[in-house]
């Protein structure tokens, strides 16, 4: 059982920089490929990137690459989103998720556990 809790959303002004937390309990963090996700209102969970078991490997969603990366700190039990370039269309609900079957998953059925959530809205 993993139990994920996000941070570090918040307003910010487009072009502006925020840099999210999942903070995750147990003993086996490393055990879970961990990914990220957003929801806009009226539309489909979506894909942003997910990182390894080891952290070594990371696969951004074309949408967010280059703007966004995926980092994660085992020792703290820690998976972090770097977000910059913020446009408005970034506004949304972003979940942290882990999934014990490893590789890079890219679906939001393959993943066991969920955080409740963090808001990000992107002012213009």
């Amino acid at each position: 059982q993993v139990q994920l809790v996000e941070s570090g959303g918040g307003l910010v002004q487009a072009g502006g920089s925020l840099r999210l937390s999942c903070a995750a309990s147990g003993r086996t963090f490393s055990s879970y490929a961990m990914g990220w996700f957003r929801q806009a209102p009226g539309k489909e969970r979506e894909f942003l990137a997910v990182i390894m078991r080891s952290g070594r490997v990371t696969r951004h969603a074309d949408s967010v690459k280059g703007r966004f990366a995926i980092s994660r700190d085992n020792a703290k039990n820690t998976v972090y989103l770097q977000m910059n370039s913020l446009k408005p269309e970034d506004t949304a609900v972003y979940y942290c998720a882990a999934d014990s079957e490893g590789g890079l998953p890219t679906t939001s059925y393959t993943y066991e556990y969920w955080g409740q959530g963090t808001q990000v809205t992107v002012s213009s």
